[in-house]
């Protein structure tokens, strides 16, 4: 005779950003994405592209203006502010479309990056295999977390990008880029790879705290073989 078993709700779905439900034991600590005017300036840099086209533009019209021929000015810029302007929104409508393909979670065990427009695809960085996480905070508060991985763990810069520590390409490092709140979201990842360190190493030696009754010595403490 079968036995059915009733499940809880949702017992298969994967919360938002990871690729699958979360083990017994694991929650998240945070989550969330990029900010876009990050992701546009500092990443796709917007603004020195608009530099770029408006000073190939007045190269272009300052003899004409010089001249006073206003409305030949206007023709030779035209296409090229025209082509600046193509420029300009591409990168805005991919700086739109990687922020809102992203997703980044902390848990008590790894970091969780859910990444790519195209072709999406989940980093999952376990705190085992960190060996540094730093932070990089900008005046609006936002701010970049590259994490260095353990010698031999290598994911490539193009997998990575534009989710990677810029100029680092022999030695990628992943990193949450233009993070509201970056300063808040450090230290949560911080203490928890703090808290993850000391469980694995009170797993590896754990230490057994004994006292000899009628000894007036403090406790003697020795490693479990």
């Amino acid at each position: 005779m079968s036995k059915s078993v009733s499940l809880p709700p949702n017992a298969f779905d994967a919360p938002p950003g990871l690729p699958g439900p979360l083990p017994a034991g694991e929650h998240i600590l945070w989550q969330g994405r990029p900010c876009a005017f990050g992701i546009t300036f500092r990443a796709l840099h917007v603004g020195l592209v608009a530099a770029w086209f408006a000073g190939l533009a007045a190269f272009a019209g300052l003899p004409y203006i010089a001249a006073g021929d206003l409305v030949g000015a206007a023709i030779t810029v035209g296409p090229t502010l025209g082509l600046g302007a193509g420029a300009i929104a591409l990168l805005a409508l991919i700086g739109w479309l990687s922020v809102r393909t992203t997703t980044y979670t902390i848990t008590n065990r790894r970091v969780v990056m859910r990444v790519g427009i195209a072709l999406p695809m989940t980093l999952n960085l376990p705190f085992a295999l960190i060996e540094t996480a730093g932070l990089r905070r900008f005046r609006d508060g936002s701010g970049d977390l590259p994490i260095r991985l353990r010698s031999g763990n290598r994911v490539a810069y193009l997998h990575l990008w534009p989710h990677a520590r810029p100029w680092h390409v022999s030695r990628p490092e992943p990193m949450l880029r233009a993070i509201p709140d970056a300063g808040t979201v450090a230290a949560i990842l911080g203490r928890a790879i703090a808290a993850s360190l000391e469980q694995q190493e009170e797993a590896v030696s754990p230490v057994i705290v004994s006292r000899h009754r009628g000894a007036s010595r403090p406790p003697r403490l020795a490693a479990a073989s």
